[in-house]
Parts: C-alpha cells; structure tokens; sequence
C-alpha cells in the first residue's frame, strides 16, 4: 500500500509498504476512504518535535473494515467505521467516565499511520464506531473530521463549560479551533468570539456560529476581549494552540470562576503559579477523548445538522502529501485532506 513517510523534518515521502495484517485478536483493519494532515503534525514536520527515524504519519481514519481479529465482536468487515487517534478498550474505570484517552490498555488508534491506504487500529471493539449504513460520499470528510480535530474542539468546549447564556472566546484559529466555534454554538454559548488575523479562517468561523472576531494577540487580545465583556473576561476559553502564548491569552482572558478547556498539543508551556493562584480560573484539557463524543457526532452529521468537513479546503492525492504538508505549514491551508 502507500503511505505517507516523514524521514527528517520537511522530508515527507509517499512510499509503498506492506499492507497492515490482523497481529493481535482485538485487531480490526480498515480501508480508508480519505486521509489527511493534521496540526499536530506540523509539530515533528517542522523538527520541534523528532523524529525517530522513517516514521508513517497520520492518526486520523474513517473507512471500511476489510478484516477483523477472533475476539472481535462490535464491527465486521464491511462496515463503515469512525475511530479515535487513541485505541481504548473502553471498558476500564477510566473509560467509563468518558477518558478513553487515558485508558489503562491505550495505544495509538492507527498502529501502522493514517495517511495511508489501510491501517491497523487495535482494541477495535472499544475504538471503532460504525456510521448508520454506507455514508454518503459528500459526507465522508466530517466523518474523517469526527476522528480527531471535530471531536477534539468539542472536548475543548465541554471541558470550558460552555453552555447557554455564556460568552466563549477561542484562541486558534486552525481546525481545532475553528471547530470548537462550531461546538460552543451547538452547545447552545450566546456569544462566540473567534481570535483570527486570517481573512478565511474568520470567514469560516462566522459560518460556524462566531459572533465576533478579534484579531489582536497576546496582552492586545486578552485586553480587547476584557473590553467586550464589562471588564470581566469570557466565561469560558477554548485554547487550541499549545504555546506558552496561547495558554497565558487564554487564562488571562477568562474570568474569575470562568474555565479555559485547554486541547493544544503543550510545547514548553510553564504556567506561573502566583498568577494562577490569584487568576480564579479553572483549567481542564489534554488529549481528547473523542471515543466519548463519537456516536454523538457521527449522528449529527449523518443527520447533516453540522457539516465540519469544511475545514478542509485544500484537497490532493495522498501522493502529494508533501505538498498538502507544506501548504499548511505556510498557513495556505487550514486543513488538507488526501483523497485515495
């Protein structure tokens, strides 16, 4: 099969390797339907993270079983399925209460890397969740959405508190973020402030449900955020980012007793313990546990009431991965998806 391969930073190559095969019991294997690059990414790409030799890249699947291990029971081949970026069992304590990234038995979701023909996702009963019937085509890049950046902004505005009668403000103006707007409005927030200096990206998320878009960063945008809200701050901070900056915008802009959901990938963030003390604000986040919010999502789109596929508005063959890399490096792309 092909699969997109990162040797060293911005070295993407689109290699073929052997097709992924059932290994354990709980294996299930899945042809996607569509593939694409996530922000996180950007992260080894860009050599702030490294990287360990050739290493296949994505997380991110939707598509159809092609086999399954003996001991699975919930999917068979055939099925259209959506899974996490994290396998869980979903059955330990810790899944049961919605964590499911945090599982005792977790693993990545996609074992053999997502920006690829096929992949092998293990704990598959606990990890894939099938879609009402064969989807639609159209509707296959929010289901791809649902697996990672959909139900991370989500995770994002529950983690907020985001609810009615709140004001919500978001920093990052990436998928992520653009699909907490999204969420923090299905969540029934009154006002939604966007923080973009991108045209497109505010464009988007005013169609997403954005009352307000503010352009200033840092101190400027923690200021013209206390501005719109009487002195006091949001309600509720969505940071999708996960910079020292983003992180201190978004304490800094939240009320006191108000909540920062905080669902940046961290990289050489230190919180101030003085200011925290004294802020008031609650913080809540991590990785995702998007397995909780799946079959919640998946009706929502199924039922065509949120159309997240938007976010992607760059499209390419998975051979040229590279350049669906690069262009959202540069920021020319919000999200790239990879079509097979």
């Amino acid at each position: 099969m092909r699969v997109a391969v990162l040797h060293a930073p911005r070295d993407v190559r689109v290699e073929d390797r052997p097709r992924p095969t059932v290994e354990a019991p709980t294996d299930a294997v899945v042809r996607l339907a569509a593939t694409c690059v996530c922000g996180s990414d950007l992260w080894p790409y860009r050599g702030v993270e490294a990287v360990d030799g050739p290493s296949p890249m994505g997380h991110e699947y939707a598509g159809v079983v092609e086999e399954v291990g003996s001991e699975v029971t919930t999917v068979r081949p055939g099925d259209f399925v959506v899974g996490s970026f994290s396998a869980s069992d979903n059955t330990c304590d810790i899944c049961r209460v919605g964590y499911q990234t945090h599982c005792v038995d977790r693993q990545p979701g996609a074992a053999t890397g997502a920006q690829a023909e096929y992949t092998r996702v293990p704990l598959a009963d606990g990890t894939l969740v099938t879609t009402p019937g064969m989807p639609d085509d159209d509707l296959v890049p929010s289901l791809l959405a649902a697996s990672d950046v959909l139900g991370t902004g989500w995770f994002g505005a529950v983690a907020a508190e985001v609810g009615p009668g709140k004001t919500v403000a978001v920093v990052g103006d990436g998928a992520v973020g653009l699909l907490g707007v999204l969420a923090a409005r299905r969540l029934g927030a009154e006002r939604v402030i966007a923080m973009s200096r991108h045209e497109p990206r505010q464009r988007l998320a005013r169609e997403f449900g954005a009352t307000d878009v503010v352009t200033e960063r840092g101190d400027e945008g923690v200021a013209r955020i206390r501005d719109m809200t009487d002195g006091l701050g949001a309600h509720s901070v969505i940071e999708a980012v996960g910079t020292q900056e983003s992180m201190m915008q978004a304490i800094r802009a939240t009320r006191a007793g108000g909540h920062v959901g905080y669902v940046g990938v961290s990289h050489d963030v230190s919180l101030p313990g003085e200011e925290l003390f004294f802020s008031g604000v609650h913080l809540h986040g991590g990785p995702a546990p998007v397995r909780r919010f799946l079959p919640e999502l998946i009706e929502l789109i199924t039922n065509r009431e949120i159309d997240p596929g938007r976010v992607f508005d760059l499209e390419l063959p998975l051979d040229q991965a590279a350049e669906g890399y690069a262009a959202m490096d540069e920021r020319r792309a919000i999200k790239t998806l990879l079509r097979l």
